[in-house]
């Protein structure tokens, strides 16, 4: 028709079509998705390597003689292993496990490990799904994820109870990889809600790593546990921009680059990576080869790795031994920027109250911009208490009306090298002094 009438209407707009396809995936790298985060601190980031090394050893057979330790061991003692699961022994309700008593940080880890493409019940475990079919808190969870935190968790509550009890002053860490970060997030979402079985401890002492993790949780429950679940991505990886549910997995690849994002976040039901992100992003658009790593952190609502990367590095990103070694090398950049700013032992310490503060503000902030954005049951319980000093009397989620201030995916926070430059200089001596 259009060629018939002397000008190709319908075919020119078939084009740019194709065209903005091929620019959105083929164009699109995962270094846009966090270039407005804040950069994360070797304090907050300092037990990821070595959580990944904990669930790398779920691996092994025998720890004291193991064969696939990355470079300078796992990092742990044998002696302090509480218990080791393998898939006979879960049958294949859950991956194979291991509860560690960390005295040198203080902590109870339980770490699951990863998918094992061998395996049928692990399979069933991650397509166990479908859209909108299972609720939990307000929310919509994964159900085949649901059903293996709650089995994990009435396993070895009494485990965990009596290690709790025992250590009052340790923190519980529930970390896991790929499959299993799925598992541990809505294991802590589960013991949250239940800490009646794990001797009523107390929610800041829980967190959880999930490394890799599928898209698990809803839009709001992923808001609203930002405080103690963090996720860990390493550039390209697919698993946290890929839907689960068979049905979707082309959808996903396809059609998402074409939905409004408003219309995604209105829908209830859509699950996505949990809690606040931690982006690990070492190569460049258009560059060779293997940048050093730079740590990106926020608790985004809108922007939460929607769109799948079309990129030869997918799987690899995914791989929990590229995530340990980055993840290592960024904390020893890290480290090595403090020593070379040579932060005196008070102003560290600030530096970690500081810490805390802006997260507690991010998290908040995360939890307005989603009351703005009308996203279905975003709201925080008051068992929480995260409205309860807002002003305007105590109002509920639904009383956000008027515009507020975002401070976490759009808006960068100062760091503390860039703080120090400003206020101290080095002398003759080299030694740091304030600047007149």
């Amino acid at each position: 028709m259009s060629i018939v009438c002397g000008f190709p209407l319908l075919e020119c707009v078939y084009c740019l079509a194709c065209a903005r396809w091929v620019w959105k995936k083929c164009l699109y790298t995962a270094g846009h998705e966090s270039e407005n985060w804040g950069l994360a601190t070797a304090e907050e980031f300092q037990p990821i390597p070595h959580l990944c090394r904990l669930i790398l050893s779920v691996y092994e057979e025998d720890l004291r003689n193991p064969l696939w330790a990355p470079p300078g061991g796992y990092g742990i003692n044998p002696d302090w292993v509480i218990s080791k699961k393998n898939y006979e022994e879960t049958h294949g309700m859950v991956p194979p496990y291991m509860i560690y008593l960390d005295h040198d940080n203080a902590d109870i880890v339980l770490a699951v490990r990863g998918l094992n493409l061998a395996r049928e019940s692990d399979y069933a475990v991650l397509l166990d799904n479908k859209l909108g079919q299972t609720k939990f808190d307000g929310g919509y969870v994964h159900n085949g994820l649901l059903k293996a935190a709650e089995w994990l968790l009435d396993a070895e509550c009494e485990v965990l109870r009596e290690l709790v009890e025992r250590n009052p002053n340790y923190t519980l860490t529930f970390a896991g990889h790929s499959l299993g970060a799925g598992v541990v997030t809505l294991l802590t979402m589960v013991a949250v809600q239940n800490n009646d079985k794990l001797q009523n401890i107390e929610r800041k002492r829980i967190r959880c790593f999930a490394i890799a993790p599928s898209r698990c949780i809803s839009l709001n429950l992923a808001v609203r546990y930002a405080d103690i679940i963090n996720s860990v991505v390493l550039q390209d990886d697919f698993l946290p921009r890929t839907t689960t549910a068979l049905e979707d997995v082309f959808k996903s690849l396809f059609w998402d680059t074409c939905t409004l994002e408003e219309k995604m976040l209105k829908d209830p039901r859509r699950l996505y990576a949990p809690g606040r992100l931690y982006h690990i992003v070492e190569r460049k658009p258009f560059r060779l080869g293997r940048f050093p790593p730079v740590v990106r952190t926020a608790v985004p609502v809108d922007g939460r790795f929607e769109h799948i990367v079309l990129s030869c590095n997918v799987t690899s990103d995914h791989a929990i031994i590229w995530i340990e070694k980055e993840s290592q090398k960024a904390l020893d950049l890290m480290l090595e920027r403090d020593r070379i700013m040579e932060i005196p032992a008070q102003q560290r310490m600030e530096r970690q109250e500081s810490l805390a503060r802006e997260h507690t503000e991010e998290y908040k902030a995360a939890l307005r911009r989603a009351a703005a954005l009308n996203v279905p049951q975003a709201h925080s319980p008051s068992g929480y208490g995260t409205f309860t000093g807002t002003d305007g009397g105590g109002e509920n989620s639904g009383g956000f009306s008027e515009e507020v201030p975002v401070l976490s995916s759009r808006m960068r926070r100062e760091s503390w090298d860039e703080l120090v430059r400003r206020l101290f200089q080095r002398d003759d001596s080299g030694q740091m002094v304030l600047r007149p």
